[in-house]
């Protein structure tokens, strides 16, 4: 990981998990030293917390087109907006 990271609410999801597992695997060898590795968790932290936030985004975007008997797409309804079962 370099010095210079890039803050974590600029990267993409496929960027952001990519390093959380960079920093897992840094984490799970044990050969940082306790800063480094209390700040790399700390990078962690957040990278899933903007994972988790991406990921509920991209949800509440999830059309359910509604269909007719004919496979015709007759509209759309929000994933949000669907009943709870």
């Amino acid at each position: 990981m370099s010095t210079e990271q890039v803050p974590v609410d600029t990267l993409g999801f496929e960027e952001a998990l990519k390093e959380l597992e960079d920093v897992v695997r840094r984490l799970e060898t044990g050969r940082i030293k306790l800063e480094e590795a209390v700040a790399t968790y700390e990078r962690g932290v957040a990278l899933k917390n903007h994972c988790s936030q991406k990921l509920n985004d991209a949800k509440l975007k999830v059309d359910k087109l509604m269909i007719d008997k004919n496979g015709t797409i007759t509209g759309k309804e929000s994933f949000d907006e669907r009943p709870q079962r």
